[in-house]
């Protein structure tokens, strides 16, 4: 869709020089597809292009046929998205001539512009059977019904479709049908998707990736279609690794393989690929950055991207989602959640005085300000209706036609189709479904800061839970115990109810298994070693710690504890002990210090830099050095 919009912005303004480009355009058509627009509206015939998913075709279109043709509109209709009754409806109407009530056909607002259009009816084989027959009448005579589009203003007709059965379910077989059109099949090469990604780019000289992408092999331009290398040149414009511009098919990220002899993916050359990419523009390609669930959806609010996030159940994604969207916007996001959504949520025709129908839109669609739409549950639709309807304002940003006022991001939540070694009951996507993000994010539990919502929420129980959940249960353990799942374990525990009952169910009697002892112990104040713990006896851990610091330069287990403490703390927790992390800092290791910056976050980074400097004060002997009128034993070590 960002394709699409740079074609749009080349098309309404005149031409200006890229990096890319620096010499005008001919005028005329240059690519074939543009050739072939000016053919088939010159005389009158209905063309039929066939070419693979993501090359350009839709947005050559936009930007081609407003520059080519002033004054003409171009009307794209989204055939897989649509339903029978948007297109043409028969409703009771009030006849001028006898005053009785008659059935009229009603028309589909877009196809009475009200000047000379081009219709485009894209993915025409990905619609219903019904819908099928009236996109064949369109396609063969120019009319829908009783109505003769050429009256309505239409000078062209094209439909555009991707031949594989991967993404479509039909094939035109009937002589009849396809004796009226005229078909081109189409490559990457007979589209302007280069015109419009250095459009986009207007700083960087795109020819070097441009030459490395004409000389990969037919299967890997296949999947790294024009429109995924645009959101691989997003993130590294943003600053994120390149590989997350690839899609997600499956719950798997698309590698870039080569294909091997036997069928079989061959050569994996991603990193090779992504490497390259950066390497033309001047970019860094970094392997992931420091809180990134939060950068990407701050990114999606200010470029105006669809981000898929794609994590296992109870980690967090939806509320970071809704609160970003809050922070970012100043506004409730609007909330859709996939197995709940019905069509009729989303949008309905209604018949409009003047004879057309118009799509009536959700409230909350139409709300005045800035808006972020969150799908919930994104691979778990309802029905295939309600997913079609989705697909449309994801890769159009339009529903039934019409521009959804305010939209600044779209945000896709799902599942993976395996967890804990369980089957998901989520739906498959293709790949050119999967491609219309510009991000697909693989969350961890540990991208996500719900850690410091339950602390700041719960208190000094969420802190007991969050130190069991760190440090007494293994990797796998952790994953059975989400934080829905801590909340759940906390709040039975302010009841005074049995914890088990707060795990996952399984059935048969069964519960996720992992043991609650630990946790229990600590509940019940059997003391274990936590912040809280080392800071109510700061002078006998700082001995511990001289004491280690001397036996080697590496340290004891004493310092290997202190070291997991600061490292497993919340931001909030080490805050509190300020004085007490400062003290103690210059006992460890100058290499287990580094690591208390490096790759972190913001939050933790600031608070780090903090505490060095107080670990600085604190050196100076003073009466009230340590805040407790007395001076901590030897001078920190530089980090």
């Amino acid at each position: 869709m960002a394709a699409d919009e740079a074609g749009e912005r080349f098309a309404e303004r005149r031409w200006k020089p890229t990096a890319t480009y620096p010499d005008p355009p001919e005028d005329g058509p240059a690519a074939k597809l543009e050739k072939f627009i000016d053919a088939m509206i010159s005389t009158g015939q209905t063309g039929q292009i066939f070419g693979e998913h993501g090359i350009g075709k839709t947005s050559t279109f936009v930007s081609y046929v407003p520059r080519r043709f002033p004054g003409t509109t171009l009307v794209v209709v989204p055939a897989a998205n649509l339903s029978p009754d948007d297109l043409l409806v028969n409703a009771p109407v009030r006849d001028d001539r006898s005053g009785e009530l008659v059935l009229r056909q009603l028309v589909m607002r877009q196809l009475v512009p009200g000047n000379p259009f081009v219709l485009l009816i894209d993915d025409s084989l990905q619609a219903g059977n019904t819908v099928q027959s009236q996109l064949m009448q369109i396609a063969c005579n120019w009319s829908l019904g009783e109505y003769d589009l050429r009256e309505l203003g239409c000078v062209g007709v094209f439909l555009t479709d991707n031949e594989s059965l991967a993404e479509t379910s039909v094939r035109r077989s009937d002589p009849a049908i396809l004796d009226r059109m005229v078909t081109i099949q189409l490559t990457a090469n007979d589209t302007a998707w280069r015109q419009a990604l250095a459009e986009r780019y207007p700083d960087w000289d795109l020819r070097e990736v441009f030459r490395d992408w004409a000389g990969l092999s037919p299967e890997l331009r296949r999947l790294f279609s024009p429109r995924t290398l645009q959101h691989v040149l997003d993130c590294a414009r943003a600053g994120f690794p390149l590989a997350w511009g690839l899609p997600i098919q499956n719950g798997r990220r698309l590698a870039l393989a080569e294909e091997g002899g036997d069928g079989r993916p061959g050569r994996d050359r991603t990193a090779e690929v992504l490497d390259g990419v950066a390497a033309a523009v001047g970019a860094s390609n970094p392997a992931t950055v420091p809180d990134p669930v939060r950068r990407i959806l701050r990114a999606a609010m200010s470029n105006r991207w669809a981000v898929l996030l794609q994590g296992p159940p109870g980690c967090g994604k939806t509320e970071i989602t809704k609160q970003i969207a809050r922070e970012e916007t100043g506004h409730e996001p609007v909330y859709f959640s996939l197995p709940v959504t019905n069509v009729e949520d989303l949008c309905v025709p209604v018949p409009t005085p003047d004879g057309s129908l118009e799509a009536m839109l959700a409230r909350s669609l139409l709300a005045p300000g800035p808006k972020v739409l969150i799908w919930d549950e994104y691979n778990r639709p309802k029905d295939k209706a309600a997913f079609a309807k989705l697909m449309e304002i994801t890769q159009e940003w339009t529903l039934a036609g019409r521009r959804i006022p305010g939209l600044r991001a779209q945000v896709a939540l799902q599942n993976p189709p395996y967890h804990l070694g369980r089957k998901m009951l989520v739906a498959g996507n293709n790949v050119a479904q999967a491609s219309r993000f510009t991000i697909s994010y693989e969350v961890h539990p540990d991208d996500i800061p719900a850690n410091e919502w339950l602390i700041s929420t719960y208190g000094e129980t969420a802190e007991t839970v969050l130190e069991w959940w760190k440090n007494d249960i293994d990797d796998e353990g952790r994953d059975w115990i989400t934080k829905r799942t801590m909340e759940r374990l906390i709040k039975l525990h302010q009841a005074e109810m049995p914890l088990r009952p707060a795990l996952m169910y399984l059935g048969d009697g069964e519960y996720a298994p992992v043991p609650l002892s630990g946790l229990e112990a600590r509940l019940a104040d059997r003391r274990q070693i936590g912040l809280a713990e080392i800071a109510e006896n700061c002078s006998g851990w700082a001995a511990r710690l001289s004491k280690a610091a001397e036996t080697s330069q590496e340290g004891t287990d004493d310092t290997d504890l202190v070291h997991q403490v600061f490292s497993n703390a919340e931001v909030s927790q080490l805050e509190r002990h300020l004085d007490v992390v400062a003290r103690l800092l210059p006992y460890l290791p100058p290499k287990l210090r580094a690591t208390y910056l490096v790759g972190q976050t913001r939050e933790r980074q600031r608070f780090w830099v903090a505490a060095l400097a107080r670990m600085a004060q604190l050196s100076v002997p003073g009466p009230a050095a340590d805040g407790h009128g007395r001076t901590p034993g030897p001078q920190p070590t530089r980090a």
